[in-house]
């Protein structure tokens, strides 16, 4: 049976750390004040308040350090990749008011293997472009992605600037637009290389992302092979009992 009263104080501190941030102009990566002088603010208990600050950590609204020099931190905010509908990275970000970024950390002409020439439909030792950049939202790295083209389909690929959305520069210069995409998304922890690149620890949850992305015609334009923040992503999925149809 569920403590009405109790869901209401937890509800009520949910409500007053939420307003504490918008009203004392925190920012994110600030501390808030110690646990006791918000449950004293708030006038609920600290088990209470801890209760509240997991529903916000979950929210994506806080996030909690422990340890010394730890405490409870105002969260940036996360990019929602919402599957009902196919976009680049960059127009997510945009789209949730943040400055989307790219640096670029390699650009390497090389040969497709089995897996990769399965993908993009192609020979297996046809050449490809593989280009790896650290994605970024509001000058914050979220993503390191590594997006494989066929070169023969984007010949100088390679030279042109990728600073910005790729999706967007095959569209302009190779009159190629990527419609609708196949990605499949499974958790997995941060190597010491990765989490150097996304400014995390070792050890910290990422969500792996493999994308086939194909034009309207139904030809593969790009496959990847990405890695998100978990701390800074979230994935939205719209489903109804018309999709078993």
């Amino acid at each position: 049976m569920i403590d009405e009263q109790a869901e209401s104080l937890r509800r009520r501190a949910w409500e007053g750390v939420s307003d504490a941030i918008q009203q004392g102009g925190y920012q994110p990566g600030d501390r808030l004040p110690t646990e006791r002088d918000l449950a004293d603010r708030l006038k609920v208990s600290r088990s209470t308040l801890r209760l509240a600050l997991h529903d916000l950590e979950r929210a994506g609204i806080v996030m909690r350090r422990p340890g010394r020099g730890g405490g409870t931190f105002v969260a940036a905010p996360k990019i929602e990749r919402d599957l009902r509908s196919f976009a680049g990275l960059a127009e997510y970000i945009r789209r949730q008011g943040m400055e989307a970024g790219a640096r670029v950390i390699a650009v390497v002409l090389t040969v497709a293997e089995e897996a990769e020439a399965e993908a993009l439909q192609i020979a297996c030792g046809d050449p490809i472009v593989l280009i790896t950049r650290v994605r970024l939202a509001g000058g914050e790295p979220i993503a390191l992605e590594r997006s494989r083209f066929p070169a023969e389909r984007f010949p100088g690929l390679a030279e042109q600037a990728l600073g910005g959305s790729l999706y967007d520069l095959i569209r302009e210069v190779y009159g190629h637009s990527a419609e609708r995409a196949v990605e499949r998304i499974e958790p997995v922890a941060a190597e010491p290389e990765v989490a150097s690149l996304l400014d995390v620890a070792p050890g910290t949850p990422l969500l792996a992302i493999e994308r086939i992305a194909y034009d309207a015609s139904g030809i593969p334009l790009e496959h990847a092979d990405d890695l998100f923040r978990g701390d800074r992503t979230r994935v939205v999925v719209w489903t109804s009992a018309e999709d078993r149809r």
